[in-house]
């Protein structure tokens, strides 16, 4: 009898699965490796609802279009055979690096290399691209060694400039851009990570592998581009259109948001969008736009803009006082420096703004945010399929500046306005309450500080902007040491650093991150998160599972339906 030859084969599999809020779950694996097979794989054949795949160090995050398709992905998930394998490989590319980061000598105490030995460590070996993450162009790059594994910094800069070069854990990356960050920095560069105008964006995507080149000559760095890297701002549009909206005062931050740019994680790039959505979505209502029409977000009042041509505007969100000045009576005020006639228009409410009128949003009496649309949409050119301003990345139009004139454009979904609405209440001088499920990594912390996060009134710090909100309060304490490898992140994750003080993700988060997340704000309520003001108060509410009603409480329109954006990168 023939013996048969036996064959013995591991097969790879996912080894569990964690919830990260409710439309989310976290598919964690043994190594890279098994990541990199795992987003291949999802990538290729779609799970059902999946909105999203994001790769990090040792795990998969899959983001679904609703809570159930998110419940049903955990046991597909597991199902799923890992075995086949992929291959990465790109080229080599050369970054001539400065060696004089601030942390270069800590970095050299901690590895006990002294600061040649690290510079030595950094620039000989060559480093390979596994991941994308944090934002765009910024490259997760493993070494040939673990000699310069260090820890991220206990408390996170809130502004890393343009092109430092750092540490962190066992990796190595270069920071595309001006952005918040806690990796240790240990020299800069003036390549650019991250150009849009390339036909491969990121200098350095996975699979390629990078050698950093010390060099003694100052590096200059190239001046930032404005935040719309691929197109030209939108007022340069404007300037060719008879009909829109010049913007005499941006108030203290204006943005053009739209609902955001989905399904491009793998490139490094958050979602963006506005952060009240149903204000958003609402004051596109009332002028009878499509519901993802861009439209302008601004913050604590004093946004003041002009009609050229007749205009038909909303303004929805933190209730304000709305006044509109004629033009004759806006040039004399400016002139004698008294006041003009004026009338004031209500909130939620369609309204004409005739050719020269100026519209002054005021201080709201609650709330943060409010949402200027005018019927049409603002034409502003689209990056990514989305029309958003994200502040983390730098992608799309720049922050709105006195003198630009926004086109209306024709995104449109019906020929006549809307009836007013009601608004519901916005947060004043009480504490707002916002419901968390806790995890994907709530194991890191005990009880009690699960009872301390939800048992105390947390303060929004001023440091806060759309990439997170800041909390101040007393420091939760880790039952858990060390760091945790970087891994997916989404809007309404509460990471904690070592200090113990949360941060709250808002919708311009770096799509990855290194710091554990105790938990994460129900999806519908991040719309009232948004809402909070500075130095307003924040209570959490643990929910073991959302209820029926929150799960269905945000209106289907709020997932894009567009081909561009709910399609895995390819």
């Amino acid at each position: 009898m023939k013996a048969a030859a036996m064959e013995t084969l591991t097969v790879h599999k996912v080894l569990s699965v964690r919830p990260v809020g409710t439309r989310a779950v976290l598919a964690e694996l043994t190594g890279t490796q098994d990541v990199l097979a795992l987003q291949t794989l999802l990538l290729e054949s779609p799970l059902p609802g999946q909105l999203d795949v994001l790769a990090a160090a040792q795990t998969v995050m899959v983001r679904a279009d609703s809570p159930a398709a998110a419940r049903r992905m955990a046991a597909l998930l597991l199902e799923l055979d890992l075995t086949a394998p992929v291959k990465q490989d790109g080229g080599l590319v050369l970054i001539d690096t400065v060696y004089d980061g601030e942390d270069l000598a800590e970095v050299g105490r901690l590895t006990g290399l002294g600061t040649d030995g690290v510079i030595e460590a950094h620039s000989s070996q060559v480093w390979t691209v596994a991941f994308a993450g944090f934002a765009p162009g910024f490259g997760y790059m493993v070494g040939e060694n673990q000699v310069l594994e260090v820890p991220r910094r206990s408390s996170p800069r809130t502004a890393v400039p343009a092109g430092s070069v750092a540490l962190a854990g066992n990796y190595s990356a270069v920071y595309p851009r001006r952005s918040p960050g806690g990796w240790q920095l240990i020299g800069r560069t003036g390549a650019r990570m991250w150009d849009l105008n390339r036909a491969e964006p990121a200098l350095a995507s996975p699979g390629h592998r990078v050698r950093f080149r010390a060099v003694r000559d100052v590096v200059t760095m190239a001046p930032e581009r404005a935040a719309s890297e691929t197109a030209p701002a939108a007022g340069d549009v404007a300037q060719e259109s008879a009909a829109g909206l010049r913007i005499v005062s941006p108030g203290l931050q204006s943005l053009i948001q739209d609902l955001g740019r989905h399904g491009h994680s793998a490139l490094g790039v958050s979602a963006a969008g506005a952060l009240d959505r149903a204000s958003l979505r609402r004051a596109n209502r009332l002028v009878g736009n499509s519901p993802a029409a861009a439209a302008i977000e601004t913050v604590a009042g004093g946004l003041r803009v002009q009609a050229v041509g007749d205009q038909v505007l909303a303004v929805a969100g933190a209730p304000s006082a709305l006044t509109i000045d004629p033009p004759s009576d806006a040039e004399s005020e400016a002139a004698s420096g008294k006041p003009g006639r004026r009338r004031t228009v209500p909130m939620a409410t369609p309204f004409a703004l005739l050719d020269g009128e100026i519209l002054t949003v005021g201080a709201p009496e609650a709330g943060f945010r409010s949402y200027l649309a005018v019927r049409g949409g603002v034409d502003a050119p689209a990056v990514l399929g989305s029309r958003s301003t994200d502040t983390m990345s730098g992608i799309g139009p720049a922050p709105l500046a006195a003198g630009q004139l926004l086109a209306a454009g024709d995104v449109t979904d019906s020929g006549v306005v809307g009836s007013p609405e009601l608004q519901p209440d916005f947060p004043g001088t009480g504490v707002t309450v916002l419901d968390i499920v806790p995890g994907p990594r709530a194991d890191w912390f005990d009880e009690a500080a699960l009872d301390s996060l939800c048992g105390q009134d947390w303060v929004v710090k001023p440091q806060s902007n759309r990439v997170g909100m800041r909390l101040d309060g007393t420091p939760l304490q880790r039952s858990r040491q060390g760091e945790l490898p970087s891994e997916g992140t989404v809007a309404g994750a509460i990471q904690v650093p070592p200090e113990g003080l949360p941060v709250l993700f808002l919708a311009d988060h770096p799509i990855t991150g290194g710091y554990p997340v105790i938990g994460v704000v129900v999806d519908h309520q991040l719309d009232l998160a948004a809402q909070v003001p500075i130095g307003g108060s924040i209570r959490f509410r643990r929910v073991a599972q959302p209820s029926p009603e929150q799960t269905s409480a945000e209106p289907a329109s709020s997932v894009p339906t567009s081909p561009e954006q709910t399609s895995p990168e390819k």
